[in-house]
């Protein structure tokens, strides 16, 4: 069976809207669900209340299969962050914004997983600069 990452995205959009119930069940049933670092660690750093904090913690400790990013995938995704954001008058913060998707896509891209991911610009940009599949939602 396939593996998948949710996005950041994906998380927060069903936690505090209710979003992708459908998608989340279809995803479960069609790839064995892996989870980045990145991606907690984002959830984390956004959890500012009580609720957010038990949910995140909950999948933090269902997660019992972390991908995290290799040395490799922080070298690589710094010449990509620069070649990109070059070609295309990248702010500084926008640079930094786009670190963490390079880090999840090239992570996944590793295991030769699927990013399931509601960004749709800076996922279908990845998809074809990492080439990583990348299903949008």
């Amino acid at each position: 069976m396939p593996w998948a990452v949710f996005d950041t995205s994906v998380y927060i959009g069903h936690w505090e809207t209710g979003l992708y119930e459908e998608t989340l069940r279809a995803v479960r049933r069609a790839f064995l669900v892996r989870h980045s670092a990145v991606v907690l660690s984002e959830l984390r750093r956004g959890a500012r209340t009580r609720q957010a904090r038990r949910a995140v913690d909950s999948l933090h400790r269902v997660a019992t299969v972390v991908w995290e990013p290799s040395a490799a995938d922080w070298w690589e995704a710094g010449g990509l962050i620069r070649a990109l954001g070059d070609a295309r008058g990248w702010d500084s913060a926008k640079r930094r914004d786009f670190q963490n998707d390079v880090l999840i896509a090239l992570t996944a891209r590793r295991h030769g997983a699927t990013v399931i991911s509601a960004d749709r610009a800076d996922f279908e940009l990845l998809a074809r600069a990492v080439r990583v599949r990348v299903v949008v939602v």
